[in-house]
């Protein structure tokens, strides 16, 4: 594949020293966070003043600087937004990297020309959700960890969008933006910066009955990627994203460094040789390699999912412990790149001629800064001197340059004062300054000529979308997940048993539906197909919805379709439960005819998501995160915006077990037990393995073979049973059905909706009172 544009080298910066290192050691962009609403808030991260100084001193130097504002809002917080961003737009900001949908909305409205990257947290996996979110305003995708270099190439192909993947650093083992273990176990949530990493704590993992294995299996090693330049390259990734905005000034100088000359190594070669023959010849040096191992790493290095799907080798399941750093190695990261700055070489002139206006100028390529001062007079004790007029203008201090050249024309017998040559000095270096960064694209002082910005105020109406009109009437009923076929049929049995006069909306999982793979149960498809046509005849209240997997990824296109052609042939389904940014995608691409309704990991937390979202589907689910009350102030915000909840109906989760992690890896895999054709033929298990903490509590997983992924449920469901009458009328009740045996079920559904007593068991409220920070 040719690839005919030089990819970009994006480095971290935790704080003013990383970014000067990052720069100095050759990163075309730095990404970094001010004071709020970045996804590292444990890191140092930037004040307003020194952000707005970075980005001067990068655009000087043609580096780009992107802003993370990576993390979920609640309503307070979207208020202090345009106060927060617009200096920073005015100084020049390049990008802005984001994960709430509310966020995005809001910077296309009130900063309609400052680019937009959707963040990795966005959980972006096939072009479905790219061509989304580029139809929404973002140029640029961050991508899952997890996809491969032809699942890249693929997304770029399709959606037309730059695509940034990363190439080095700490890898999550939860598809990133899906995992919800620190927030419901600790309230610490990765959706707001503040992870307390349970995935590097000890672990047992046990499956079928088996042995328990002791180790860390959701620690991931360290991604390197420095051996495979070449492929990155060809591949047509836009954007090269090296992790670690926690991590020392000295990481991020060193990995940039040899980052930046394998990269330059390579172009170089595929101009000499082309591209075949430069990757024949391209290889990577020992000791460099060795310098990446030296630089905060857990306990090995891999290559990623580039080029594998999963495996028990990309885990540290020793230790999750960071390796000793060499410290004459971050000794002399330290003193060439960050204690050495980076600046432009200028030539240096001046002429003082007696009786004439003293003149300076600066040069720096073809663009020159001349200045004038005073005449020059004659001197009546001690006249200037050339080596003072060279000293002190060669004084360029904190400035972008450096004088590489001077050139001092000057009458014998003159004075000019030292403080008016400073003066001329300042005066012609910032007016370099100012031609610099407007050749670069920027007008400083006057906020980036990309960037004009418009007052909360003066918004622009919300984008068009969906509006297919399937919105519900805005009476409130019941919602339903089930995902075995037992759980289809004891619902379907307690529902025709009780009638119930409520609407209701039963959402089966997308795999019942299509015909059995290798492995599976024989017989699903037709018996889910009858229950369910036995639903839609049995209650007209009921209203029938495919619930999409919650990742959908390039290998699933041909799953898609099979599903489209089912669910069109049978007539029985009204929507789809869109579970990701590519379901969502994916259904507005293939089924804008029909109902499309958002799961909880859509996250809406604040208004500006839910009227984007009110685009783009017929309703959604609140999150797990927001406590009772933020709920309740997010509804009650809509209707006084205008967008009445019949417009946009919600549903809230009543009873359920909280996904935790959905993952690509797989825990069975780790314990050399994973496989599709050891799955046991007939009634499949409830849980395919159990994940044990040191505290004994044991977290059920399901391994999905059919997508080749993993969920890691909570040890105990949700169960919001004492407060249902406080409920009930405000919102839709939903209950998911997830490893429940049939009888549990019944159980259940008797207890929620006809007040039965209790099932016993353990169960949490979640963040229903407690929310997160």
């Amino acid at each position: 594949m040719e690839n005919r544009h030089k990819v970009e080298l994006l480095a971290p910066a935790g704080n003013p020293e990383g970014f000067y290192g990052a720069v100095h050691a050759g990163a075309d962009a730095v990404y970094l966070a001010g004071d709020r609403f970045g996804a590292r808030a444990y890191a140092q991260n930037f004040t307003e003043q020194e952000l707005t100084e970075c980005i001067r001193y990068g655009h000087l130097l043609g580096r780009k600087i992107y802003l993370t504002v990576n993390t979920l809002l609640k309503e307070p917080e979207i208020s202090g937004l345009y106060d927060y961003l617009a200096p920073l737009c005015q100084a020049g900001l390049d990008a802005v990297i984001v994960q709430d949908l509310g966020v995005l909305r809001f910077l296309r409205e009130h900063f309609p020309g400052l680019k937009i990257h959707a963040s990795t947290q966005m959980t972006v996996c096939d072009g479905f959700g790219a061509s989304l979110l580029k139809e929404l305003g973002a140029c640029r995708v961050v991508p899952a960890r997890e996809l491969s270099l032809a699942e890249l190439t693929a997304m770029k192909r399709r959606a037309g969008i730059e695509v940034e993947a990363f190439i080095h650093g700490a890898m999550c083992y939860c598809y990133s933006g899906q995992c919800l273990f620190s927030s419901i176990l600790g309230g610490r949530s990765g959706n707001r910066g503040r992870c307390a990493q349970p995935c590097r704590l000890p672990y047992a993992v046990s499956a079928g009955g088996g042995k328990r294995e002791e180790c860390h299996p959701l620690s991931l090693k360290d991604m390197c990627t420095v051996a495979h330049i070449p492929e990155l390259i060809e591949a047509g990734i836009d954007s090269f994203k090296i992790e670690g905005r926690m991590k020392k000034p000295e990481y991020a100088a060193g990995v940039t460094d040899i980052y930046r000359r394998y990269i330059d190594r390579y172009w170089e070669l595929r101009r000499r040789m082309g591209v075949r023959e430069a990757a024949e010849a391209y290889h990577v040096e020992r000791r460099d390699l060795e310098a990446l191992s030296s630089l905060y790493v857990r306990s090995g290095l891999q290559d990623g999912y580039f080029f594998r799907r999963n495996g028990r080798e990309m885990v540290t399941l020793d230790s999750p412990a960071y390796r000793e750093s060499n410290e004459e190695l971050l000794s002399k990261i330290r003193a060439e790149h960050i204690g050495n700055p980076l600046k432009l070489p200028v030539a240096v002139s001046a002429v003082f001629r007696l009786g004439q206006p003293a003149e300076v100028t600066f040069c720096w390529e073809d663009m020159s800064a001349s200045v004038q001062g005073a005449p020059v007079e004659a001197a009546r004790q001690q006249p200037v001197t050339e080596e003072n007029v060279r000293k002190q203008l060669c004084k360029l201090g904190d400035s972008a340059f450096y004088a590489a050249e001077t050139e001092i024309v000057l009458d014998q017998g003159c004075f000019y004062p030292l403080k008016q040559i400073n003066e001329l000095r300042r005066a012609a270096v910032a007016e370099l300054e100012e031609k610099v960064l407007r050749v670069r694209g920027y007008e400083p002082g006057h906020g980036s000529t990309k960037s004009p910005m418009k007052s909360p105020e003066h918004g622009q109406p919300p984008c068009t979308g969906h509006g297919n009109g399937n919105a519900a009437s805005g009476s409130h009923g019941y919602a339903f997940y089930v995902r075995t076929i037992q759980q289809l049929e004891a619902l379907c049995g307690w529902l025709s048993a009780e009638a119930l006069q409520q609407p209701v909306r039963i959402y089966v999982d997308s795999d019942l539906l299509l015909p059995e793979q290798s492995g599976e149960p024989s017989g699903q498809a037709p018996n889910a197909l009858s229950l369910c046509e036995r639903l839609a005849a049995g209650s007209k209240a009921a209203a029938l919805y495919a619930a999409l997997p919650y990742i959908l990824r390039e290998a699933d296109r041909r799953y898609l379709e099979e599903l489209s052609r089912i669910v069109e042939a049978c007539g029985l389904f009204q929507g789809f439960l869109a579970r990701s940014m590519d379901g969502l995608g994916f259904v507005r691409e293939n089924h804008r005819d029909m109902s499309c309704r958002t799961d909880a990991g859509i996250y809406i937390w604040n208004h500006s998501a839910a009227e984007e979202l009110s685009a783009l589907s017929d309703g959604f689910c609140l999150p797990y995160e927001l406590k009772a009350a933020e709920q309740r102030n997010l509804l009650r915000g809509l209707a006084d915006k205008g967008l009445p909840e019949a417009q946009l109906p919600c549903e809230k989760m009543v009873y359920g077990r909280i996904p935790m992690m959905i993952t690509a890896n797989c825990l069975k895999r780790t314990i050399g037990q994973c496989g599709a054709d050891r799955r046991p033929k007939g009634q499949p298990p409830l849980s395919d393995a159990v994940l044990t903490d040191r505290y004994r509590k044991e977290f059920p997983v399901v391994a999905n073979c059919r997508h080749c992924m993993n969920i890691i449920y909570n040890s105990v469901p949700l169960s919001l049973h004492q407060s249902l009458s406080a409920l009930r009328g405000d919102m839709d009740l939903r209950m998911d059905f997830t490893i429940e045996p049939p009888a549990q079920v019944k159980g259940l559904l008797d207890c929620f909706l006809k007040g039965a007593p209790f099932l016993p068991g353990e169960y949490t409220t979640g963040h229903e009172k407690r929310g997160v920070e």
